[in-house]
């Protein structure tokens, strides 16, 4: 007897959503980072009579240039999956070092500069070394070199801040429209960062180790000499940041760069870098840097206390993160 089969019709999976293009979820980013800072410019306007002045903007302008190269350094690292929590007293031992030499060795200013810019590159590429070679993870080896470094620092200086007046300040003095040559030579810093992260075989490596380690390395790339060339990357971004400190208050003070590096990882979380790696933008940790110092000088110009700003600043940085983890949500979904 024959039995009738029945035919099912084949179920259909339905057509998976499309994902925006890259372009548009770069541009989306870069207009909200913007209109949060032009909304907080507008704000601290009408709070303070003040802070719509040239005079604010050139001061601002003049004292974020440390901050920013420092956090494109840690832009690189946070893409990697790492963190480096030793960049302030890379900062203020690079600062020490060429204080030393000028006052104490009687360098030129060139080889002062030198010297500190070796000092950090050495003490990233010993912090990326050592979390290679041990596997160990960078947050516990860079907290043991910010101790190690810091206590170099008072070493060096004798615990005291040492004054080498207008040795370098040319890197302090103004250039056009009263900001200073630091700050020009952080915004070259900028655009060089975003296009070798960009647009180079290097830049493409971080992110893939960012994002899938083991299969770069199934791929035939060698994850560790790009680790610790990224860690020797921002010790030396550090060490550059301790040069332009020196020459903004035309001293080398020990004490310097305490605490530092949490306005860098804020600067570089609250610009969308993903705290997990493989996902930043030099250009958008720009705009954190510029939100976080017109955060601080709106703050100050209000009269907050200290307390308050620490509040402010901490939920500015948790309210960055929440967006940036519903963005990721959104766009996964």
């Amino acid at each position: 007897m024959n039995q009738a089969v029945t035919s099912q019709p084949a179920t259909q999976t339905p057509p998976a959503k499309a994902a925006a293009p890259v372009w548009r979820t770069q541009l989306g980013t870069y207009l909200g980072l913007a209109l949060v800072l032009v909304g907080m410019v507008g704000l601290f306007s009408w709070l303070s009579e003040y802070f719509w002045s040239r005079e604010t903007f050139v001061t601002i302008a003049n004292e974020i240039p440390a901050l920013a190269v420092m956090a494109v350094g840690m832009t690189f690292v946070l893409i990697i999956a790492g963190i480096d929590l030793s960049v302030g007293s890379v900062m203020a031992l690079s600062a020490a070092t060429s204080a030393a030499a000028i006052l104490q060795w009687h360098w030129s200013v060139p080889a002062a500069a030198v010297l500190a810019l070796a000092t950090g590159l050495l003490c990233g590429a010993v912090t990326g070394a050592v979390a290679v070679a041990w596997r160990l993870p960078s947050f516990i080896v860079s907290l043991g070199m910010l101790e190690a470094v810091r206590g170099s620092a008072y070493l060096v200086t004798d615990s005291r801040t040492q004054y080498v007046g207008d040795a370098i300040s040319w890197l302090a003095a103004p250039v056009a429209f009263g900001v200073s040559s630091a700050f020009v030579l952080a915004v070259l810093i900028v655009i060089a960062a975003q296009l070798v992260l960009s647009r180079t075989v290097f830049g493409r490596s971080m992110v893939g180790i960012g994002t899938n380690e083991e299969a770069m390395r199934l791929a035939g790339v060698d994850p560790r000499p790009i680790r610790i060339a990224v860690f020797a990357l921002i010790g030396l971004l550090a060490g550059l940041a301790g040069l332009m400190q020196s020459a903004r208050l035309e001293a080398a003070d020990p004490n310097a760069g305490t605490g530092v590096e949490l306005q860098v990882i804020a600067a570089v979380v609250i610009g969308g870098t993903s705290l997990m790696g493989g996902r930043g933008s030099v250009i958008t940790t720009a705009f954190g840097v510029l939100i976080i110092a017109v955060l601080e000088a709106g703050l100050a110009q209000v009269g907050a206390s200290e307390p308050s700003k620490r509040i402010i600043t901490g939920a500015v940085i948790v309210a960055a993160v929440i967006v940036d983890t519903l963005r990721q949500r959104r766009g996964a979904a």
